[in-house]
């Protein structure tokens, strides 16, 4: 399927120039699918409508600052590719051309959409991730909206006392929060009210109850139930609890239409366009010389996510870098920081290393105990 199928013609175009207040009230009189931004008649970058919409930035501010530069997508593009394109850019709607022309629009949305019928035959399992970050439902807001920043994450379980699933929060019910806030109070000195609601337990803004999905589910189903219910990522759970188990995103689901059966291993990278004095070429090697220490581990996907922090050094922004492996062993990662991205990626691959060796041991630790018994039962 390509995405000539796919894509859509319902976009609005604006120049880089434009009043956010203007592009407001585009969105809410035509409706469009997204918004694409030009400079000069060049293309600059797209904006999402959930994106402008729950941004309190002033109405004279250019649509520049809430913009996310996307790659475009060539009109006959197949569908594994764009998904990789539009994961690689951790974007959700990207520019489609036909030559040099603007044709519409591509959302993850409608890919997913479009291939649906065809994910009966994964898994949650098979896509889903196993290392979950969550937060108590009484640590504060301030405290949430830090883990998601942290972690480069848009959605934290929020656990009792027990370690119990009771709800989600997600960076969309924190700022439909804090502008709810806003529009109830009105204009003023908001400093104050800030810090108050940081102070917020997470409680009182979680979604509860939770939509969940299990392992065995296939993922056909579970992107319906997104869809039902318009979240974007369900929590695992085993069935018969209510324990984390695993997180399964719509990005997740777009990243298994990219997995391949080829011969090389298929290495995906989300915000390649962080890569400063390292390669994509150098990153495939460097994790494949990893897994080949370990014949016997043989691996089905990788993926490797770089998150830029605030904070630089001499110029060089602090980057986040993790790398999860899915493999006939199960899943396993490791993940570190550094200035610049490959200090970063090095820092996680040697995180990875102990980690895949710590599964060797446990695997040869297993094998032996077995021959063991074997032995005993011969006396």
């Amino acid at each position: 399927m390509n995405i000539v199928d796919i894509a859509v013609p319902e976009y609005v175009e604006v120049n880089a120039d434009e009043r956010l207040a203007k592009v407001r009230s585009i969105f809410e009189r035509e409706n469009p699918k997204g918004i694409v931004v030009v400079d000069d008649g060049e293309y600059a970058g797209v904006v999402g409508e959930k994106q402008l919409m729950r941004s309190r930035m002033e109405d004279d501010t250019k649509v520049t600052a809430v913009m996310k530069p996307a790659p475009s997508v060539d009109r006959h593009e197949d569908v594994r590719e764009t998904a990789r394109l539009l994961v690689e850019g951790d974007v959700k709607i990207a520019p489609v051309y036909e030559g040099e022309k603007l044709y519409g629009i591509v959302t993850v949305d409608q890919i997913l959409e479009a291939v649906i019928d065809s994910l009966d035959a994964i898994t949650v399992a098979q896509i889903a991730t196993e290392d979950v970050i969550g937060i108590s439902q009484k640590d504060s807001v301030g405290r949430a909206i830090n883990r998601l920043r942290e972690n480069g994450i848009s959605r934290l379980p929020a656990l009792d006392e027990d370690g119990q699933l009771v709800g989600v929060v997600t960076t969309n019910d924190i700022v439909e929060f804090v502008v709810r806030d806003q529009e109830r109070q009105g204009s003023g000195d908001r400093a104050g009210d800030i810090d108050r609601m940081l102070d917020i337990p997470v409680y009182d803004i979680m979604s509860s109850p939770v939509v969940t999905a299990t392992a065995d589910e296939t993922v056909q189903a579970v992107v319906e139930r997104m869809f039902d219910n318009d979240v974007s990522g369900l929590v695992v759970t085993p069935g018969d609890t209510d324990t984390v188990a695993g997180m399964v995103t719509k990005t997740d689901v777009l990243r298994a239409l990219t997995f391949t059966e080829e011969d090389s291993m298929d290495v995906q990278i989300t915000n390649v366009d962080l890569l400063d004095t390292t390669n994509r070429e150098h990153i495939v090697e460097s994790i494949e010389q990893v897994v080949d220490k370990y014949a016997d581990m043989q691996v089905i996907h990788a993926h490797v996510r770089f998150h830029a922090h605030k904070e630089k050094l001499r110029g060089t922004p602090l980057i986040q870098c993790q790398i999860r492996l899915r493999t006939n062993e199960g899943q396993v990662g490791g993940s570190g920081e550094g200035y610049g991205a490959e200090h970063a990626f090095h820092v996680a691959l040697d995180k990875l290393e102990r980690n895949v060796l710590e599964i060797k041991g446990v695997n040869a630790d297993e094998e032996y105990r077995g021959q063991l018994l074997r032995k005993l039962g011969e006396l």
